[in-house]
């Protein structure tokens, strides 16, 4: 798969992981990722601000992990675009029940209203389209997450992804910035 350029191995990936989300049944659908895992909770800090995305109708959903952090006593961020040219900041969601903080962005994705408090994550999962046992991320191909991983980068970078969407390699450049773990619904790849 790695002789395939990034796009067409993105479409690749993006035609698993739809054919797999399409294949599960709703209800098994909506009880995973609904609790991160014991081997992750022991490594966040009660304080610390989480950084998590609003999911795509095939991405690994993070909405459940929004409202058991918040219920847990976490601030919540979510990633905001003043427009679709500008750099990725993370902003306060401070309602992940009813999401009535949050307003249509300039890629058609919910996020926080420019008004929202500006925030660094301290913990930040990550969406994917497709991943490696030791960490390495093929993603949506903006570079958003990479750029901000280089210049912020959190004490904790998880990714939430699949099971389909595990690789044996990926192709790599210097800017890619590795996760340090990777959670599916059946187990976490990485150094937890």
């Amino acid at each position: 798969m790695t002789d395939l350029t990034k796009a067409a191995l993105r479409k690749h990936l993006r035609a698993l992981r739809k054919a797999h989300v399409d294949a599960l049944p709703n209800n098994l659908r909506a009880l995973m990722f609904h609790r991160p895992p014991a081997p992750l909770l022991a490594r966040i800090p009660a304080e610390a601000v989480i950084g998590l995305y609003q999911a795509g109708p095939f991405e690994a959903p993070a909405a459940a992990y929004a409202r058991f952090f918040r219920d847990a006593g976490h601030t919540i961020a979510l990633p905001h675009f003043a427009a679709r040219d500008a750099g990725m900041t993370f902003r306060h969601h401070t309602d992940p029940y009813a999401q009535d903080d949050l307003e249509v962005g300039p890629f058609g994705i919910l996020q926080p209203s420019a008004d929202a408090e500006a925030l660094v994550p301290d913990v930040l999962f990550v969406p994917l389209v497709g991943f490696t046992a030791d960490g390495a991320r093929l993603g949506q191909g903006g570079g958003h997450y990479d750029r901000w991983l280089a210049e912020q980068r959190p004490a904790l970078a998880v990714g939430l992804a699949w099971d389909a969407q595990a690789c044996e390699t990926l192709p790599t450049e210097p800017h890619d910035v590795p996760l340090d773990a990777v959670v599916t619904p059946t187990r976490i790849y990485g150094s937890l």
